[in-house]
């Protein structure tokens, strides 16, 4: 596999209001903080994380639906971190989103046929050529050529985020960000959606960097997983690897935190103490070490490197990578 998308570094600072009109300082909200990663052509990364830790606003930096503060975007080898008017036009082609509530993204005023046709009139689809575009993917996202007058208050939850997928597959894109797709819906209704995901990763070639905190969800249409916390990564690696030996302890906690299906299996679930500290201003060293129980004093004034800490490629920023690992080796029995 080659690689299709990396960034470095990169990071999305906020504007904040000053208390204080006479200072000097420019206080920001530090939403993306320096993260780094690729993703391969064909595979689903996972990104997963606490409300407010920076998943969704990394996703928009990626597309460039947002402007980064910092760092660097490659697609395919190429800088676009600057790109601009058409040059960043034509490449909307290529990547495309899945928003997370299914019915603020569709224009109420448009019928199906208008929100699906529309990309491909912006990009000049030949008109009969649309039409067939428009029945097929209706069709492959399980839905009907009749529903094409239809307004998005007529559809359910589940049939309107059909109508998004088959939007954003509409120009035959490469990537695709999905923004937590699926958290707006029923359970049941949850699974329908991620089995067509994965039938239509299969039949468009696609790659997906699936943006959720379900880590249920994560787990089952994920081949590698990115653990964000206050807007770094904590831990990247095989979605094996790190759901059954997490070596940070932010994993660890989060992990704990899925409900166990089996009543015959007991799992220790790890509480952690405060808050979520605030992203205008984070603590010093590491960012974890408010709430982490394996906390030393190089914690409070170093800050961990994301570096190897197995041979399958599994990273993780922690000072004590190792304990956590010894530490998970003997949570659960059965």
């Amino acid at each position: 596999m080659s690689t299709l998308l990396e960034i470095k570094n990169i990071k999305k600072h906020f504007p904040l209001k000053k208390k204080n009109p006479l200072s000097a300082s420019h206080p920001v909200l530090k939403a993306v903080d320096g993260v780094s990663f690729s993703i391969q052509s064909g595979e689903t990364l996972g990104l997963v994380g606490e409300s407010g830790c920076g998943k969704s606003t990394a996703g928009r930096v990626m597309l460039k639906l947002l402007e980064p503060t910092d760092g660097e975007i490659y697609y395919k080898g190429e800088n676009i971190t600057s790109l601009r008017g058409e040059k960043l036009r034509k490449l909307r082609r290529d990547m495309q989103i899945i928003f997370q509530d299914p019915y603020a993204s569709l224009n109420p005023r448009k019928t199906i046929e208008q929100t699906i046709t529309e990309p491909m009139k912006i990009f000049q689809v030949p008109r009969n050529e649309q039409q067939k575009k428009l029945d097929r993917l209706l069709d492959v996202v399980g839905l009907s050529s009749y529903h094409r007058q239809r307004y998005p208050h007529e559809f359910s939850g589940g049939q309107r985020q059909r109508i998004g997928i088959a939007r954003s597959l509409a120009l035959e894109p490469e990537l695709v960000i999905c923004d937590e797709p699926v958290s707006a819906l029923d359970v049941s209704i949850q699974a329908q959606v991620i089995n067509l995901m994965e039938e239509l990763q299969d039949e468009f070639s696609l790659t997906y960097i699936f943006i959720a905190h379900d880590l249920s969800v994560v787990h089952h249409i994920s081949d590698r997983v990115a653990v964000m916390y206050l807007g770094e990564l904590a831990e990247i690696g095989e979605v094996d690897e790190v759901y059954q030996n997490p070596k940070h302890p932010y994993t660890q906690a989060l992990l704990s935190a899925v409900p166990e299906a089996n009543p015959h299996r007991e799992k220790k679930q790890i509480i952690l103490s405060g808050d979520l500290p605030s992203p205008a201003n984070p603590p010093q060293g590491c960012k974890f070490h408010t709430r982490c129980p394996f906390a030393e004093e190089i914690c409070r004034a170093q800050k961990p490197e994301l570096k190897k800490v197995s041979k399958n490629g599994q990273m993780a920023a922690c000072h004590f990578a190792k304990e956590v690992m010894e530490e998970n080796t003997g949570q659960t029995t059965t």
